[in-house]
């Protein structure tokens, strides 16, 4: 529910009451990972997707039927055999969904979450929402509820926070929300949602409870080297993507508001004195698209020893063999020139600086996800990783 922070922040400002369908497991070829989320405000209106469509309408009933019994429910969705247009996932996958009421409460101060209802706190609701109001303020926080095991835990949510902070309980007792935050901060860290086994004296045995673990996180940062054409081009894939993309050349004349005017920001300063600087986690994608040595080596030397996501460098087959021996003189190890995707992108006949910012944007998108750049209908297996492909993952 944290991917509709901002609306749903919205909601509980006003005091509207609503309910949010989460997926919490996928099986086979589900084409929405765990914590996507369909909201349906009390005034019908609805925002967010479980499924991509197929079971939308089913979900929309559920939640308003929350809305009218204040229940919370997980319920499972699959293929149907006797009738495709039945409801059902015609994928052939499916999905558990979760599906929690939010009563209309007193509206907050600006920027926090609404007050519960008069006559008491709502269960399970309070620490959701304040999940919410911080992702919608932008700040990095986990929110941990359970979503399979005991009735009366069912729900159950806590808040975690970067530092180790947390708030709420899971219902089970200490040590379980120890055990709980723990796991969330680890997903936090990188910025992934996904599911936990734990049994409920917070031992890591499986079998007891699962939870969900949203992680909201700002956006991935997508950092381009070389003012160029291809570089404008990419820029827009990138913020079509959900980058916060920063264009980095010593060249002032070229790094100018006026080419790049759909960049976060726009940076004169030696690439790689830039790169030692500026701040990158795992998330982060470097594209080095100057294909000028003097830019590109001393910027690959730093970039291939930093734990970011994704680095790519374009040029010739020539030019990467050239800049690899130059590498290697540098001090660069094979397995840390193994991590350079050169040249850059996926291979799909690319000419134009659109296409090739298409190439190198699906490659990113593959090596997110595990992705193969294989065609579809070269493939014999699921489209959509399976539940358990996906946590490990991380999807």
């Amino acid at each position: 529910m944290l991917d509709l922070a901002g609306p749903l922040r919205e909601w509980t400002k006003e005091g509207r009451a609503f309910a949010v369908a989460t997926v919490v497991a996928v099986g086979g070829s589900a084409p929405r990972p765990p914590g996507a989320a369909l909201a349906v405000c009390g005034d019908g209106t609805v925002i967010g997707s479980v499924s991509g469509g197929c079971v939308e309408g089913a979900v929309y009933d559920l939640c308003l039927q929350a809305l009218d019994d204040g229940e919370t429910r997980v319920e499972r969705f699959g293929y149907s055999d006797e009738d495709a247009f039945a409801v059902g996932l015609t994928c052939g996958g499916t999905i558990d969904v979760m599906i929690t009421p939010f009563p209309a409460g007193r509206a907050g101060r600006p920027g926090e979450p609404a007050a519960p209802p008069t006559g008491g706190p709502v269960p399970h609701t309070a620490v959701p929402l304040a999940a919410v109001a911080a992702a919608g303020r932008g700040e990095p926080v986990a929110l941990a509820r359970v979503v399979r095991g005991p009735g009366e835990l069912l729900g159950g949510a806590l808040l975690v926070r970067p530092g180790g902070a947390s708030e709420g309980g899971l219902g089970g007792g200490p040590a379980l929300d120890r055990t709980a935050a723990a796991e969330a901060r680890a997903l936090l860290d990188i910025g992934r949602t996904g599911t936990v086994e734990l049994s409920e004296d917070g031992s890591h045995c499986p079998g007891g409870l699962t939870l969900l673990v949203e992680s909201a996180v700002p956006p991935p940062r997508m950092i381009v080297f070389g003012a160029i054409d291809f570089a404008s081009a990419l820029v827009r894939a990138g913020k079509f993507l959900g980058y916060h993309v920063t264009v980095c050349d010593a060249r002032p004349v070229f790094a100018t508001r006026a080419r790049f005017p759909e960049a976060d920001e726009i940076v004169v300063d030696w690439p790689d004195r830039y790169l030692r600087g500026t701040r990158t986690d795992r998330r982060t994608v470097l594209c080095v698209l100057t294909h000028d040595a003097k830019f590109d080596v001393p910027l690959l030397t730093e970039a291939l020893r930093l734990p970011v996501a994704y680095v790519g460098a374009m040029g010739s087959r020539r030019t990467h063999e050239d800049r690899a021996r130059r590498l290697r003189e540098e001090g660069v190890s094979d397995s840390e020139l193994a991590r350079l995707r050169s040249p850059i992108g996926l291979h799909l006949g690319a000419r134009t600086p659109e296409e090739t910012a298409l190439s190198i944007a699906a490659e990113i998108v593959a090596m997110r996800h595990g992705g193969t750049g294989t065609p579809l209908t070269d493939m014999d297996r699921p489209i959509h990783a399976t539940g358990r492909e996906a946590a490990a993952q991380g999807v």
